[in-house]
């Protein structure tokens, strides 16, 4: 057992950081206060080769893992959760359509996913369906060699900002079995923009209502088979699983960086505060919390990358990432005290995105019940 990074991940953890701190870092306060968001930045991850990662080089990909791409998505997440989320569900299409499309569709549409050129969107939770995925209620009906999707999306990461939508819709009977996954591009007629949401955090990656009002698509747009979209959905799902603990660990080490500075700095009483035990060990339990985190997270990764089942270590590692998230977090905003509640100090904010850590790709309770149910 390795727990050395090698030399390729170690280079894929810097390159990051240097693009992270030349292209995010001087404009992400900006674009959260503003609720703004650069779509002109995934060329550049594209370019750069970041968007493909754990795509094989046969698609165009540089034919990493998930290990690499959860060290990618830990170090832009440390910059910017928000970006780094955007990134994540942007993948989310391209696995789907790596591992249950056809040839057709990854030609036509991976590379454009791989270069920044198009954005992508995951269309699975609508308003009555959350937790509960299998009942979703939008229909695929299939009229000669088309299909016309029906129905309303929420809280799609991305919005309208992207071209490419995995859409999940019912083809057949009730319950999951009856789901099936589509392709859409957004530009097609009959996909409308819906509500915008106003967000506690993590502003600047939007989040918006679709509608799909008689959406008429080719039948080749069909991922596999009719009733495997639940299937397709979880599969994404669960690698989904890790690039948001990944990501969730980035916040808490943004986190726990700025806590350790403030403490060294700021005195009290004739004393660093970090010469405090009160100051120290909570200093210490976050540090220990984000390690445990980490390793969990890569644990699922490699998991992943040697084909075996990480579907539960993956739900452990979410799990324990956000929850760690929140607690470091909320921590930091202590350590600085009144400062760590003003926004000139970023922590407050670190604090409101680990709240929608806990929430999105299932939330906390989902993730137990995962875990309970592979335990029996």
């Amino acid at each position: 057992m390795d727990f050395q990074l090698s030399e390729t991940q170690n280079e894929i953890i810097e390159m990051t950081r240097k693009f992270a701190k030349a292209e995010i870092a001087p404009i992400v306060d900006q674009d959260e206060a503003n609720s703004h968001f650069r779509r002109e930045l995934f060329p550049k991850l594209g370019a750069a080769g970041l968007l493909s990662i754990p795509i094989p080089e046969s698609y165009g990909g540089i034919g990493l893992g998930s290990v690499e791409y959860a060290l990618f998505l830990e170090e832009l997440g440390y910059y910017s959760s928000a970006y780094a989320t955007s990134v994540s569900v942007t993948n989310l299409p391209a696995s789907i359509i790596l591992e249950a499309g056809n040839e057709e569709q990854k030609k036509k549409y991976l590379p454009k996913i791989l270069s920044g050129e198009w954005i992508g969107g995951f269309c699975l939770t609508e308003p009555s369906s959350g937790s509960d995925a299998g009942s979703l209620i939008s229909t695929a009906k299939k009229e000669g060699d088309h299909y016309i999707i029906n129905g309303v999306k929420q809280f799609i990461t991305n919005g309208m900002h992207a071209d490419l939508f995995i859409v999940m819709a019912r083809t057949g009977g009730p319950g999951s079995k009856g789901v099936s996954s589509f392709l859409v591009e957004t530009k097609t007629t009959g996909v409308k923009a819906g509500k915008l949401e106003k967000k506690m955090g993590m502003r600047a990656s939007p989040t918006q209502e679709i509608i799909f009002e008689n959406v008429k698509i080719p039948a080749g747009n069909l991922v596999g088979k009719e009733g495997e979209g639940f299937t397709n959905a979880k599969g994404a799902l669960d690698g989904g699983r890790i690039s948001i603990a990944a990501i969730s660990n980035g916040i808490s080490r943004a986190a726990l960086d700025k806590a350790l500075a403030y403490a060294k700095e700021r005195s009290q009483f004739g004393k660093n505060i970090i010469e405090y035990q009160g100051i120290s060990f909570m200093l210490a339990e976050m540090a220990t919390e984000l390690e445990a985190s980490r390793l969990l997270t890569l644990q699922a990764a490699a998991l992943k990358d040697k084909g075996e089942d990480f579907r539960i270590k993956a739900s452990m590692a979410k799990l324990k990432s956000t929850e760690a998230c929140m607690q470091i977090t909320t921590n930091a905003v202590q350590v600085l005290g009144g400062y760590g509640y003003m926004e000139e100090y970023v922590v407050e904010r670190y604090m409101r995105e680990a709240k929608m850590m806990q929430i999105v790709e299932g939330t906390s309770q989902i993730q137990k019940f995962i875990i309970a149910r592979g335990l029996s």
